[in-house]
């Protein structure tokens, strides 16, 4: 079954149909069904099933494997209430050997799925697939007020699905914009709970990051409930994802988060935005060099693929299918050398608005925020405050002075309004005077 989503066919992954489809070891398997059945108290195969995210006959098949090896037992038949399901529990050799396995690995729930499987479902619901028009990308940015030839330059680059920098000065929307092109996006795609990769369990799906697509269980849809017994429930469907960092941005927050106590793996922020968009805001403002932080990304830019290291120390490849989206006020010459800049495959520069448009947008927050318009004051601003700058506009200038207006008024206890006064009073808010500060 494919899934006809904003003008993008997604294939769901298919569910197991036994359990050799699995294509895990055997010994893992069946030590995350009886741990999960250790930590959960799950009897009934098909609560044992929606525990592990498998199918009830793959599910069964792995409790029979544990029974003949002494590790469940039998409870016998329930009543007709429970569809005549056969219950299983633990015996005192399989809860020692949950424990045992808790010991080498806390991991228990949804069974993985192996590194290779997952790249396949990677390449069907690809970033670069995806073909956005300008009509998407308009609606997605309707509230934003864009120089016309903006959207000339970022739709090829969003339909390409490869990397974005976009610089100029503060304040402009650089990381509006970014957002508006994730919400252009609009379709779903399939996120593993937890991938396999040499025995070891990597946990991908974070609901911090990904937005489940709906509800499971109550109130589900007909079509999503049709979904869901027919697609790999090992996955979750969800929103392209989108991770945004700013200056907290270190290098060892691209690596494999290893827990020490639970003996687990987390993966790393870009692994988890595979399919969607990676946002790397105010770059230059992190305590590792930019150009530090481009050489980390030179391999996955350049070859879809991204390199990961085990706490052996051994290596292994990792599908890289993001939109990695830079912003930074920095001219790039400024953060990168050449060869760094070759690598980036669209640069944007984003100015501020012009005269006209930061009008309008300042007509628009006023009209947002219930201010009336004054022309006098407009006028004042015009003419007089901002020629003290050289006439430079930009965007988040109109909504800082009409809050501070808004702020003065409701302090003098008078009716929120516009004027001369007023906005000298909410300009001197808005710079910092360039003067020597005795000490």
């Amino acid at each position: 079954m494919n899934i006809q989503l904003n003008d993008t066919t997604v294939t769901p992954p298919p569910a197991p149909k036994r359990m050799e489809d699995m294509q895990l070891p055997i010994v893992m398997m069946r030590d995350i069904l009886i741990k999960t059945m250790f930590r959960k108290n799950v009897t009934l195969v098909s609560e044992v099933a929606a525990a592990i995210c498998l199918p009830v006959a793959v599910t069964q098949e792995l409790i029979d494997l544990a029974r003949g090896q002494k590790f469940l037992e039998a409870t016998g038949t329930l009543n007709a209430n429970n569809a005549n399901e056969m219950g299983y529990q633990l015996t005192d050799e399989g809860g020692a050997r949950a424990q045992d396995a808790l010991a080498q690995s806390e991991y228990y729930g949804a069974m993985p799925v192996p590194l290779d499987i997952y790249a396949e479902q990677v390449k069907r619901q690809s970033i670069r697939n995806i073909q956005v028009t300008r009509t998407q990308l308009t609606d997605a940015m309707g509230h934003l007020v864009l120089p016309d030839n903006l959207l000339d330059h970022l739709g090829p680059a969003v339909s390409a699905g490869r990397s974005i920098l976009m610089y100029g000065p503060p304040g402009n929307g650089k990381s509006s914009i970014s957002n508006g092109i994730r919400d252009s996006l609009g379709d779903k795609i399939f996120v593993p709970r937890a991938v396999e990769y040499a025995g070891q369990v990597i946990t991908v799906y974070d609901p911090i990051v990904h937005s489940k697509a709906e509800s499971e269980g109550e109130g589900e849809d007909r079509f999503a409930l049709r979904l869901r017994r027919e697609f790999d429930t090992r996955y979750v469907r969800c929103e392209r994802p989108t991770v945004v960092t700013g200056g907290e941005l270190t290098l060892d927050m691209l690596d494999l988060v290893y827990n020490p106590v639970a003996r687990t793996y987390q993966a790393p922020l870009q692994l988890k935005a595979a399919g969607g968009v990676f946002i790397v805001d105010d770059l230059g403002r992190q305590q590792e060099p930019p150009q530090a932080l481009i050489n980390r990304w030179i391999v996955p830019l350049e070859e879809g693929r991204d390199i990961l290291a085990l706490q052996s120390g051994e290596k292994f490849e990792t599908p890289f299918d993001t939109l990695v989206i830079f912003s930074t006020n920095f001219h790039p010459n400024e953060i990168f050398d050449q060869a760094a800049l070759r690598r980036i495959f669209f640069k944007i520069k984003v100015d501020g608005p012009s005269q006209e448009d930061f009008l309008k947008i300042f007509g628009l927050v006023a009209r947002a925020k219930g201010l009336q318009l004054d022309e006098q004051a407009l006028v004042h601003l015009m003419k007089v405050r901002y020629p003290e700058i050289n006439n430079v506009y930009a965007n988040y200038q109109p909504g800082f002075l009409i809050d501070q207006m808004i702020s003065i008024c409701d302090f003098e206890a008078m009716p929120r309004q516009m004027s001369p006064d007023l906005i000298d009073r909410a300009w001197a808010n808005m710079f910092v005077k360039d003067e020597e500060i005795t000490k």
